[in-house]
């Protein structure tokens, strides 16, 4: 993976929790990016209507008062023709039809909300830089929401960075060596049930983390990972 670019970015955080809006301007501003934030859909949108063409990206919370979220993210679309990326906050998603409608207009990806602060800035690089990353010939959705892994007689508990049908990239400071066989549980934005599965180490790297191969997973669980990346990965590329 290629390293980032130092330019200077500007982002939206628009959420009514002002623990959240104020972690997240913290990161940014500490890396040298610039930070907006929203704590209504009403200053969101004059946000994007007054600063749209110098936006990068808009992470949101979905359940903005006296909003419905689907239709905030529609409204950006009217106005930046599908330009500006758009990251959720993954634990103020309801339900799996609004990430089907979510993916239909392009959105990125998730982020969770509650994120380590040293986890915010990895998080967000690859829809920061997108230019810089690696995307492979597989379909790979970029997607940070918790995840727990098992090792032995250990469980640690870490962040994904993204998605493919086959594997999960984790993101940690401490990775597993390659080979190393694990226990997965997880849970997609909209769903309801968490995602279990077995998988190996196909790589290991401090600087980023690891990608874990699955080697196992159940139906269900491989039917909404599948169905995930697929609308996601399928939009974005029309977008």
């Amino acid at each position: 993976m290629a390293a980032t670019s130092i330019r200077t970015k500007t982002v939206l955080v628009a959420d009514d929790t002002a623990f959240v809006r104020e972690r997240f301007r913290a990161a940014l501003e500490q890396a040298g990016h610039r930070a907006l934030v929203a704590e209504s859909a009403a200053d969101l949108l004059a946000c994007v209507r007054t600063d749209g063409a110098r936006l990068d990206l808009v992470m949101l919370d979905l359940r903005l008062p006296k909003a419905d979220g689907v239709d905030l993210v529609r409204s950006i679309r009217t106005r930046d023709n599908g330009r500006i990326s758009i990251l959720v906050f993954s634990g103020t998603i309801a339900s799996a039809h609004e990430v089907r409608e979510l993916a239909k207009l392009g959105v990125s990806g998730y982020v969770n909300e509650y994120s380590a602060v040293q986890h915010i800035l990895p998080s967000l690089a690859p829809h920061l830089f997108p230019e810089s990353f690696n995307r492979r010939g597989s379909p790979r959705v970029l997607l940070a929401v918790p995840i727990q892994y098992r090792f032995g007689s250990t469980i640690a508990a870490a962040l994904t960075l993204n998605l493919s049908h086959g594997g999960v990239v984790i993101r940690t400071t401490s990775p597993l060596e390659a080979s190393a066989k694990v226990r997965l549980r997880f849970r997609m934005p909209g769903s309801k049930r968490d995602v279990d599965a077995d998988g190996r180490v196909a790589w290991s790297d401090v600087r980023v983390g690891m990608g874990i191969q699955f080697s196992g997973v159940t139906p269900d669980g491989q039917t909404a990972i599948d169905e995930f990346v697929d609308a996601h990965f399928f939009s974005n590329r029309r977008a």
